[in-house]
């Protein structure tokens, strides 16, 4: 069964995907599930089930969150070209990667230029090490 056929109440692949983006932008912003359910009036247990797709988010309530998150609504969904949606969806696809959010936040706070290159030069040499044992 394609998504165009699925019943009004069942999610599709397309509000995983806004699920999986709430998620990311919402660990970006440092806040919990019950902090976004308590801003966005409803329950952690209502933004989990967003979150994993389990429920879909109507977009009275998608506005809401994409305020809260302070992000367009446009964050949610592929759209452009398809170029520009491929990067989206890289962008949150490394996002998801466990450690991601922190590492960035981390990173944004340190403001000596030279100190940020060589912060990145040693998460790349680990990155290569770990490559190398794979090998």
């Amino acid at each position: 069964m394609d998504d165009s056929s699925a019943s009004p109440k069942q999610a599709t692949k397309e509000d995983v995907i806004v699920g999986l983006r709430i998620q990311a932008l919402r660990k970006s912003r440092s806040l919990s599930q019950t902090a976004l359910g308590v801003a966005s009036v409803v329950t952690f247990q209502q933004i989990q089930k967003y979150e994993n797709g389990t429920n879909r988010v109507g977009a009275g309530r998608l506005g809401v969150i994409a305020r809260v998150l302070g992000a367009p609504v446009s964050a949610f969904f592929d759209e452009g070209d398809d170029a520009a949606a491929q990067e989206k969806t890289e962008v949150f696809d490394f996002l998801r990667a466990p450690g991601a959010v922190d590492l960035l936040n981390a990173f944004i706070t340190i403001e000596d230029d030279q100190l940020r290159r060589e912060v990145l030069a040693l998460v790349r040499s680990a990155a290569c090490l770990e490559q190398d044992r794979g090998a």
